[in-house]
């Protein structure tokens, strides 16, 4: 498990003596905790104290990202998700749990362990038992999993690539915008292991749906 940084450890003391309720955002894949720069400036203003943690190892800009890609390797499912546990756990209160695609994964995870109040995952990648595994999952994943090599590896995405995962619904400037401002590659693990989540029964990629602390 990665360390909690010092980055980390004051956005949970600045939570911790705001006395206001806690909101941790959850990136995915290819992405920074950057990423929720504009959502957490909206909670804010509307009185939450929000956290973005980042994933093991996490570069601090997209720049030392992409000039340094290997740190990102052979991060797992289980690994990113403890480290997000470390930090919930030094909060004051429960918090509410944002995450995205990946992050909607990870989402479920934490509420699954009792982490969380409330917990939002917004179009989360598969867990074991969901069925089937969508199309176009496979697809914004195929860059990973065309090479069974990449397991081990941080895999970046071309602007196209980009643009069918993340920003398929707005203009080509804004794409590209988005594009040079917040993509970083990613590692390859994690992907391969929803992928084959349903025919293996030990996979990290499972959430208990049945927790009754579940929030």
């Amino acid at each position: 498990m990665g360390d909690i940084t010092r980055h980390e450890t004051q956005q949970i003391e600045d939570a911790n003596a705001s006395g206001r309720v806690p909101v941790v955002f959850v990136h995915g894949l290819w992405l920074l905790p950057s990423s929720w720069d504009r959502w957490r400036a909206l909670f804010e203003e509307a009185g939450y104290a929000t956290l973005a943690p980042g994933w093991p190892d996490d570069p601090e800009t997209v720049a030392e990202a992409n000039a340094d890609p290997k740190v990102f390797a052979n991060k797992s499912i289980k690994e990113v998700a403890d480290h997000f546990e470390a930090v919930i756990r030094r909060l004051d209160a429960k918090p509410a749990i944002v995450g995205h695609s990946f992050g909607g994964l990870l989402t479920q995870i934490l509420a699954g362990r009792g982490l969380s109040a409330v917990s939002v995952a917004i179009d989360p990648a598969p867990f074991r038992g969901v069925l089937p595994l969508p199309i176009s999952a496979l697809r914004a994943g195929s860059p990973v999993l065309a090479n069974p090599l990449n397991r081990g590896r941080a895999v970046p995405l071309t602007y196209d690539q980009f643009r069918y995962a993340f920003a398929n619904a707005v203009s080509e400037d804004e794409a590209r915008e988005l594009y040079l401002t917040f993509a970083v590659p990613a590692p390859g693990e994690p992907l391969f292991q929803a992928a084959f989540a349903n025919i293996n029964p030990w996979t990290e990629d499972k959430v208990d749906t049945k927790n009754p602390d579940r929030g």
